[in-house]
């Protein structure tokens, strides 16, 4: 039981110490996904356009100078674009504009998701734009195969990650309302937290059947506490150093209160053991956690 609680806790301490270098770039980014509704039937293009003016290569410097093309594809993937597709794309835009895939964002690099993917529902498609180039304020531009263009009315984004719907049929764009993105980002704070340490919770030998109650009420009191307040953070600022100045202590703090009130209400171990699972579960979680939440958020993103 000791050998097995010690490999436990340094599997914990190692994970910590493979993510400590990416903390920095970890967590919640700019995040903007277009959903595409009665998605055109032929190939089609979809971009984000920021404010300025398009003039040159957005990105590095003399020789190492590259567009937001060279920035999202590969030389291979850039090859097999639809050349004539993007000359159509690039000649909708609007002055006064410019498309930050197709062309580059005049600053801060954005990933981006010209051709999109299926959602899984009939006629629905989603394009993901994402990173520190992502402008507040947006349009979406459509151009088909067939010469069909659309450039739909300006957008902001209120929040740091967000949807927004368009419908290629009715020309009609739509925002969810911003506690929409609260509430996702809740979601995304939480749930992994959940996972985490649950599955934590049975590699150190505790009952879920026996234990789930205790486990749900704690966890739901001190985590989803901190789930409110971080992601009210990470909506509004986003990630930076500072977040994790401040999510660590606040971690560490949760991690021994709950390790002294598992010590009082898990049963089937010992005291020692249900509180060395607080410290390692909390450790687990916090960590594994930041590294989930953007996957997590674009998946309930896409099915909501």
């Amino acid at each position: 039981m000791k050998k097995q609680l010690r490999f436990l806790v340094l599997i914990a301490l190692t994970i910590g110490l493979l993510t400590v270098s990416a903390l920095a770039d970890s967590g919640p980014k700019p995040l903007l996904t277009v959903r595409v509704k009665n998605a055109p039937q032929e190939l089609y293009y979809l971009d984000v356009l920021a404010e300025g003016e398009y003039e040159s290569h957005s990105y590095g410097s003399g020789e190492s100078e590259y567009s937001g093309i060279d920035w999202n594809y590969t030389p291979e993937e850039a090859a097999a674009l639809d050349a004539e597709l993007l000359d159509t794309l690039r000649a909708a835009v609007p002055e006064g504009w410019q498309a930050c895939t197709a062309e580059g964002t005049g600053g801060a690099p954005m990933w981006g998701d010209l051709e999109g993917e299926d959602s899984g529902r009939q006629g629905v498609r989603l394009h993901t734009f994402g990173y520190f180039g992502l402008p507040d304020t947006y349009r979406i531009l459509i151009a088909t195969a067939d010469g069909d263009t659309y450039v739909f009315p300006p957008c902001t984004r209120t929040v740091l990650q967000s949807s927004v719907t368009v419908d290629w049929e009715t020309k009609s764009v739509e925002i969810p309302p911003a506690w929409i993105g609260y509430v996702l980002q809740f979601l995304c704070t939480l749930l992994p937290t959940l996972v985490i340490e649950g599955v934590v919770l049975v590699l150190f030998g505790f009952s879920w059947k026996r234990n789930r109650k205790p486990f749900l009420l704690v966890n739901l009191v001190t985590q989803g506490a901190l789930a409110v307040y971080f992601s009210i953070t990470a909506v509004q600022s986003g990630v930076g150093f500072w977040y994790f100045f401040l999510l660590i202590p606040a971690e560490i703090v949760i991690a021994f209160v709950e390790g002294g009130l598992y010590t009082r209400l898990l049963a089937g171990q010992s005291r020692r053991r249900a509180f060395a699972y607080g410290i390692t579960a909390n450790l687990s979680s916090a960590l594994l956690g930041l590294l989930t939440v953007e996957p997590l958020w674009r998946w309930i993103v896409s099915i909501s």
